[in-house]
């Protein structure tokens, strides 16, 4: 395989620059593909234009062997091929048909030949527009964004140039309906508040913040951190022009979880409320364990809670200096090469092979040997003369100190592993305790925030900052987050992957930031809940139910309702004539239709009832429809009663007959309950409905007797396949992610436009949101969560 030099001269003599070359490299599957449609196709220096699409074949090929893809590489140098949906098409067909792909066909696949002028996209765009004419003039200018999604759909403009459609439905808009008018403009109906009303929505406004008080409101100022060297500040302040700079610096050997949730928000939400700076650093310092994916879903995840990093490093982009700094701390006598066994290193720290204390410390035979001959032996590790465990680089430490964190911790190891970012350059990598607190120094941070299992280590963070002569960052911790109920380990949560007990990393009922995004919870439902519970240095161990009702109450604030039944039954009302339409008007959130307006909605003679909402019988806490016991639809004028009731050989309801009671005096009901209509366009289908329950049985599954997988709860995952929801339901989509925000909250976040975020309120039953499982022809919903905490009330 190339290295990463090799890669950028080979994309560089194509017309890639060096910014782009480096960015291809950062992803080791596409640069492969990269590299191998360069050579197999001889492709010499080219335009931006197919520079582009040469990538995006690459994206598509994504490291995997694709026989005849050189008849697409030709396609796009020769200028057949012209856009990522050719090139996409393209693909699709090679990979299809490996061995009986040929040009004729390909071409015919990806459009190539196909040339609409603007005229023509014009004609087939107003074709659709005067189809679809009753709702532009009812809808206007509101309805612009989704004509632009649904014109994008018809199979005669699928190779037009993208960049008409938007100005030839602005043009053809104005035309049908004229100019804008105060029909396009939503009032918000203006009330005169009095002085008492102004003063109590100001206090309303002003949201505690875990950022001014607790432990990070107790926080020192940057600049005012002590130093050994006090010197070492002024060049520190230069740089930092006295503003706050933390790190969020992940492991990428893993998917982040729920404690990570914290840990973003302290570092980036701290530096963002001082006015600062926070780097999204990687310590990618163990090649053994970390993997590309690891990189991006971290990197979406922060940006996913609505931080953006104001650089991203990596503790490898600093190699070259840490081991300059080891040789530093070997010239100084602090460092020595050490050739004892795991074993014997703890012996010495009076150690028991269970790791607790248990005889006295002692020197290992190693550090007392002189500066030169450490220094001989650790060039000798660095040219790769010693294999894995045969010699580590260790600081010369405090052995009489009660904390283990000065009993000369190991600096460097041998692992002859090729890195991600640096190749075979290294046979050598630094450990975490030697590069946490140089990089921190490098980076100027001020405020090296981390939780409190590493408060011991802050004394060896400080000693080798000093000992070395660089600016000493102040390391300061707090306490973690933990939910019970779950477990957040990742070598459990990859026994329940690999067992096939869960979908994968990102199944709604783990609390991976990954599962929980896809769960459909809000960021901002996320952020606002650890701003509840504040920063301190106690370990922080929240039931997940509290977790959901925090959850529950953003989402009440922020989703609007539909109508969706589990299990339904249809209705007929015998009194109605085929084809009949009453249309009501139902809000999207009772109380807030300015927020989240209201929708039209067909009373037809067919309709349906959660199968629940019917008994043959009545009684004294049974509201709901019964013979004799007339109920109220949601949102309709009059009441329906029950007729006769049709039934299979098992004595299952089939079919409710009913009356529309529309024929006298209108008598209150004792409840209503939701309806689905039966029209051309309701109901929808939903193919799947996940509800997700506890993954666990207890409160700690990791304390079970027989292991955590005998704790699992058989009714984790109920999946109802014969629901629907109402027509609504597709405009929700269309708009969605709504981001209607929180008056008063600092964690409104703008979510961008995804599959999850697609969310409701289904009346009576819980939030749910699209599943990623959904397709153009399959809908799938994952419950968020339930309406009230107690489930088995609904």
């Amino acid at each position: 395989m190339a290295s990463e030099e090799e890669l950028i001269n080979l994309f560089s003599k194509v017309g890639f620059n060096d910014k782009k070359s480096k960015e291809v490299c950062k992803n080791k599957k596409v640069s492969q593909s990269l590299a191998e449609i360069i050579n197999e196709s001889k492709v010499e220096e080219t335009d931006e234009k197919k520079l582009s699409l040469l990538h995006a074949l690459a994206v598509e090929s994504k490291g995997g062997d694709v026989p005849r893809r050189e008849l697409i590489t030709k396609a796009i140098i020769d200028g057949r091929l012209k856009t990522n949906l050719q090139v996409t098409e393209a693909f699709k067909y090679v990979k299809e048909n490996p061995e009986t792909a040929n040009n004729e066909t390909m071409e015919e696949k990806s459009g190539v030949g196909i040339e609409l002028s603007d005229s023509d996209v014009e004609r087939e765009i107003k074709k659709y527009m005067e189809a679809h004419k009753s709702d532009i003039e009812t809808k206007r200018y509101s309805i612009v964004p989704s004509l632009l999604g649904d014109v994008k759909k018809v199979p005669e403009l699928k190779w037009a140039k993208p960049n008409l459609f938007k100005p030839i439905i602005d043009s053809l808009v104005l035309e049908m309906i004229g100019p804008k008018d105060e029909r396009d403009v939503v009032k918000k109906e203006k009330k005169k508040s009095t002085k008492k009303q102004v003063e109590t929505k100001k206090e309303a406004q002003i949201e505690r913040s875990m950022f001014s008080e607790g432990f990070l409101g107790d926080l020192h100022k940057p600049g005012e951190n002590p130093q050994k060297y006090p010197e070492l500040m002024k060049e520190h302040l230069e740089f930092t022009k006295r503003k706050v700079f933390t790190r969020f610096p992940p492991e990428p050997n893993g998917y982040l979880h729920i404690g990570h949730s914290k840990a973003i928000m302290v570092n980036f939400g701290y530096a963002k409320y001082n006015g600062g700076n926070c780097y999204l650093r990687f310590d990618d310092t163990n090649p053994e364990a970390e993997e590309e994916v690891y990189f991006k879903s971290i990197e979406k995840m922060i940006d996913w809670l609505g931080y953006e990093p104001w650089k991203v490093t990596h503790s490898s982009d600093y190699f070259d200096e840490l081991y300059d700094l080891a040789e530093r701390l070997i010239s100084l006598g602090k460092g020595y090469v050490c050739h004892c066994t795991a074993e014997e290193v703890k012996a010495q720290r009076g150690l028991k092979e269970d790791g607790t204390l248990g005889g006295e410390r002692f020197a290992c035979k190693h550090r007392s040997r002189s500066v030169e001959d450490s220094m001989a032996e650790f060039r000798k590790m660095k040219n790769g003369e010693y294999k894995s465990g045969e010699a580590t680089l260790r600081m010369k430490q405090d052995l009489e100190s009660p904390s283990p964190q000065m009993w000369d911790l190991v600096a460097y190891r041998v692992l002859n592993k090729p890195h991600h970012r640096t190749g075979d350059k290294w046979k050598i990598y630094p450990t975490y305790d030697f590069t946490h607190c140089l990089v921190d120094s490098f980076e100027n941070i001020s405020h090296s925030l981390c939780t409190t299992e590493f408060r011991l280590s802050r004394e060896s963070y400080e000693w080798l900052c000093d000992e070395l002569h660089v600016y000493r960052p102040a390391q300061r911790e707090y306490g973690r987050l933990n939910i019970t109920g779950t477990i957040l380990s990742k070598r459990k949560i990859a026994k329940l992957v690999n067992e096939g007990i869960v979908r994968g990393w990102d199944d709604p009922r783990l609390y991976t930031l990954e599962a929980i995004r896809r769960r459909g919870v809000p960021p901002g439902a996320i952020l606002s809940f650890i701003n509840t519970l504040g920063v301190t240095t106690s370990t922080t161990n929240i039931q997940a139910v509290r977790l959901d009702s925090a959850i529950r109450a953003f989402l009440d604030q922020t989703t609007p309702r539909l109508m969706m039944i589990l299990d339904p039954v249809e209705v007929e009302v015998e009194n109605l004539p085929e084809g009949y339409e009453e249309m009501v008007e139902v809000p999207y959130k009772p109380g807030d239709t300015v927020k989240f307006g209201t929708r039209k909605v067909p009373f037809t003679k067919r309709f349906y009832i959660d199968r629940s909402d019917y008994r043959d019988s009545t009684s004294d806490d049974y509201f709901r429809l019964a013979p004799g016991q007339p109920v109220g639809l949601i949102r309709v004028p009059f009441n329906v009663s029950v007729k006769d009731v049709v039934k299979d050989d098992a004595g299952k309801v089939t079919k409710i007959i009913a009356h529309y009671d529309n024929d006298g005096t209108f008598k209150k009901p004792k409840t209503y309950i939701q309806w689905v209509p039966k029209s051309a366009s309701s109901p929808i289908k939903v193919n799947e409905v996940r509800i997700q329950n506890q993954l666990f049985n207890s409160e700690n599954p990791s304390a079970h007797p027989d292991g955590f997988l005998n704790d699992l709860n058989e009714q984790s995952e109920e999946i109802y396949r014969d629901a629907i929801v109402e027509s609504a339901f597709t405009e929700i989509k269309e708009k969605s992610p709504l981001n209607i925000p929180i008056e008063g909250s600092e964690f409104n976040i703008k979510e961008k436009p995804s599959v999850e975020t697609v969310r409701f309120q289904a009346l009576r039953v819980g939030y749910f949101c699209m599943d990623k499982d959904s397709s153009a022809d399959k809908l799938v919903l994952n419950r968020i969560v339930t309406l009230k905490e107690d489930s088995s009330k609904n």
